[in-house]
């Protein structure tokens, strides 16, 4: 069963920031800068886990994992964007 994650990081430096980033287009969609929604499995969650961990250094950055439920069952009315929409929900699942 897959579901949506909204993953969100604070990274200290800014080689690891770039790093984190684009291995995070791999896992997800962005949404803002910092911010992806990832529809995963779960070991998709694990290997993103860890791949986060290798890259973060873990006593200066930091990374939320919200689990916002099933894919299927997913209700857009549940996040409020205020000011600019920096992108639209994509349509379907988000497969990578």
């Amino acid at each position: 069963m897959r579901r949506r994650y909204l993953v969100g990081y604070d990274i200290a430096n800014d080689r690891r920031l770039q790093r984190v980033g684009k291995t995070m287009k791999g896992w997800g969609y962005r949404i803002q800068y910092s911010v992806f929604l990832c529809d995963l499995n779960g070991i998709e969650l694990v290997g993103m886990r860890q791949d986060l961990k290798s890259l973060m250094n873990e006593r200066e950055d930091s990374v939320f994992i919200v689990d916002l439920g099933e894919v299927g069952r997913w209700d857009p009315r549940r996040v409020q964007v205020l000011g600019i929409d920096k992108g639209e929900e994509p349509d379907g699942p988000l497969v990578f």
